[in-house]
């Protein structure tokens, strides 16, 4: 017994000082796996900034017009967010609009609701086959587009994590702005250009910018200078042509 206890303790001593870790489960996701058209996959490898984000994912022309959702968190896709009830202190799902949330997705999608604005709502949601929890860790996505692609087309990716502040985005940038202050760092918005003409491995996706930071348009900044923690939310998202 003694000879297992003192070998085993080596063992842990060993990998210790080896700096050896385990290694990375990535998750595997699935939308639009009964679509005809083209299927790929994204695979996002979280950063050191990780902290629970929100995610919207679309493919894009050449011209950078919106064709399809590929995959949002189902909390922006059907308008409902769990929330803390303050008389019972449990966690409730009730319908809210998010604006900062996701806004350069909300507006490229360009659908406008019964209230007037143009996110998803629990009666006018996201379609279910592009809906989904939100991954806690990194992941790869499984996509599938509902028509086939067959030359040029931009991969887009929007991620927003909440009350994500640093120097330069405080409370006093927007002070009466509740919904600047759910966000903090505006969502950032990573892209990749893909050609199904060439025979490329992957195609590595790069921040372009940042959107409105209380959602009130579905305008790009790509000035990145005030943004720091938020671009470590990722650390490397690869788009792959099945």
């Amino acid at each position: 017994m003694k000879r297992k206890i003192i070998l085993t303790i080596l063992l842990v001593f060993t990998l210790a000082v080896s700096g050896k870790k385990k290694p990375e489960v990535f998750s595997q996701e699935h939308y639009g796996i009964n679509n005809s058209g083209t299927a790929l996959t994204l695979t996002f490898q979280k950063g050191k900034e990780h902290n629970h984000p929100l995610y919207a994912i679309w493919l894009a022309d050449e011209n950078n017009k919106f064709i399809q959702t590929l995959y949002v968190s189902e909390s922006i896709g059907r308008g409902i967010f769990k929330r803390v009830n303050r008389k019972t202190g449990h966690w409730m799902a009730g319908e809210i609009q998010r604006p900062a949330a996701l806004p350069y997705w909300v507006h490229q999608r360009n659908i406008r609701n019964k209230q007037g604005t143009y996110l998803p709502t629990p009666n006018e949601p996201e379609i279910d086959a592009y809906t989904g929890a939100t991954p806690q860790e990194s992941f790869v996505m499984h996509l599938k587009t509902e028509k086939p692609l067959k030359g040029k087309y931009h991969i887009m990716l929007e991620v927003n994590q909440s009350w994500d502040w640093n120097e330069y985005w405080t409370n006093n940038i927007l002070p009466n702005d509740k919904e600047y202050k759910t966000s903090c760092q505006p969502a950032l918005v990573y892209s990749v250009n893909i050609d199904t003409e060439k025979e490329v491995s992957e195609y590595l996706m790069k921040p372009i910018g940042y959107s409105h930071p209380s959602g009130l348009d579905g305008s790009l900044t790509t000035d990145l200078s005030t943004i720091t923690t938020a671009l470590d939310i990722a650390s490397r998202i690869v788009v792959k042509l099945e």
